[in-house]
C-alpha cells in the first residue's frame, strides 16, 4: 500500500509529510533535510500482515531522528530489522555507530533514541514487529544490535528478508501468509539470540528454530543436487537423527516435503513460456533431480501425468 510520495507535497511541507507517515507506520520521529537547499523526496510503501510489518521507504538525503520526548509518547515502540537497498546510512543508538550499507543488516530498538541519516539517499527495507512478538528480555536485544554480522544466521536471516519484501505485495489474503510470519519472527528471534552470545537461550532458541531454519535453507539450495539430509544436517551443526527428530515432530517428512518443493517448482517451469521451449531432462537437473527417470517416475506419482505430457498440455 502506497503511504506517501511527495511528488505532489510542497516543498516546505514534505518533511512534517515525512515524519506524520513514518508515526503512522511505524514510531513517532522528527525528519530534517540534510541541507536547506536540499528537494527532499520521499516515496513509502507499507504492507501489514497479521503479525509483522514490512515498510519499503525510498528517498533522497534527510535525516530521522527520534529523541527521549517520542520514546515517551509512543505507546508500544516496536522493533525494526533492516537493510539498505542502495545507498548508505549512519545510525546511531545507545554507544554503537554502524554505517549501513550493502549486504548489512540493522537493528533499531525504537524504545530508545537513535539517529538515522543518509548522506546521500537511498532506500531501505523494514521488518516491524513488537518487543511481544519477539519475547526476548531487553538485555538480550540491546547486546545483539552492534553484533548482527557476528552471527552465522546473518545471511540467512538477510536472504529471507529480501524474499519476504518481495512478496509482502501479493500476500494479502494468501493462506500461507500467517505461517510465513510465523517462521520470519522466529528467525529474527534466533538470529538476536545469536548475535547476542546468550548461552543460556541460544540452546532453546536453536531447538526451537531448527525446523524454521532448515525450511529456509531448503528453499535457498533447493536446485542444489547435493542437498541431502546429511548436508542439510551438517550445515546447522546437528545430527541427521537430530534433523528427523525435529521434522516428525512438526508433522513432516523432510525427504518427501523436500521432492515436493522441486517437483512443484520444476511443474510451474514447465508451463512457463520458456520452460514449454526446454528438454525435460533439462528441467530435471534445474531442479536438483540428478535422474530424468527418477524424476518423470515422482512427477507422474505426484500429478497424473508426465512432465512431457504435462508441458504439451500448456500449449
Amino acid at each position: 500500500m502506497l503511504l506517501l510520495d511527495t511528488q505532489e507535497i510542497p516543498l516546505a511541507d514534505r518533511a512534517e509529510a515525512f515524519a506524520a507517515a513514518m508515526a503512522g507506520a511505524a514510531t513517532p520521529c522528527r525528519i530534517e533535510r540534510r541541507d536547506p537547499d536540499d528537494e527532499l523526496r520521499v516515496r513509502m510503501e507499507v504492507w501489514a500482515g497479521a503479525r509483522t510489518v514490512v515498510m519499503s521507504t525510498d528517498a533522497t538525503r534527510f535525516r530521522l531522528i527520534r529523541s527521549p520526548r517520542h520514546v515517551r509518547a509512543d505507546g508500544q515502540p516496536v522493533v525494526g530489522l533492516s537493510y539498505q537497498v542502495a545507498g548508505r546510512a549512519e545510525f546511531v543508538q545507545r554507544d554503537h555507530e554502524q554505517l549501513v550499507a550493502g549486504p548489512d543488516l540493522m537493528l533499531v530498538d525504537m524504545g530508545v533514541p537513535y539517529s538515522f541519516g543518509c548522506r546521500t539517499g537511498g532506500g531501505a527495507r523494514v521488518l516491524l514487529l513488537t518487543h511481544d512478538q519477539l519475547g526476548l528480555p531487553e538485555d538480550v536485544v540491546r547486546r545483539a544490535a552492534p553484533r548482527l554480522r557476528a552471527s552465522p544466521l546473518h545471511d540467512l536471516v538477510r536472504q529471507h528478508l529480501v524474499g519476504v519484501v518481495a512478496a509482502a505485495p501479493r500476500l494479502d489474503g494468501d493462506p500461507g501468509a500467517a505461517a510465513l510470519e510465523t517462521a520470519t519472527v522466529e528467525l529474527v528471534r534466533a538470529l538476536l539470540v545469536s548475535a547476542a552470545g546468550d548461552q543460556r537461550g541460544r540452546a532453546a532458541v536453536r531447538e526451537q528454530t531448527l525446523v524454521t531454519r532448515v525450511r529456509a535453507y531448503v528453499l535457498q539450495h533447493l536446485a542444489d543436487p547435493a542437498l541431502s539430509p546429511q548436508a542439510i544436517a551438517a550445515a546447522h551443526a546437528v545430527s541427521v537423527r537430530q534433523l528427523y527428530k525435529a521434522f516428525a515432530a512438526a508433522g513432516v517428512s523432510l525427504e518427501q516435503w523436500v521432492i515436493g518443493l522441486r517437483l512443484d517448482a520444476a511443474r510451474a517451469q514447465l508451463a512457463s513460456p520458456g520452460g514449454r521451449r526446454r528438454t525435460i531432462a533439462a528441467v530435471s537437473r534445474s531442479h536438483g533431480f540428478t535422474d530424468p527417470s527418477h524424476f518423470t517416475r515422482r512427477f507422474r506419482a505426484a500429478y497424473g501425468v508426465s512432465p512431457r505430457e504435462w508441458q504439451r498440455a500448456q500449449r
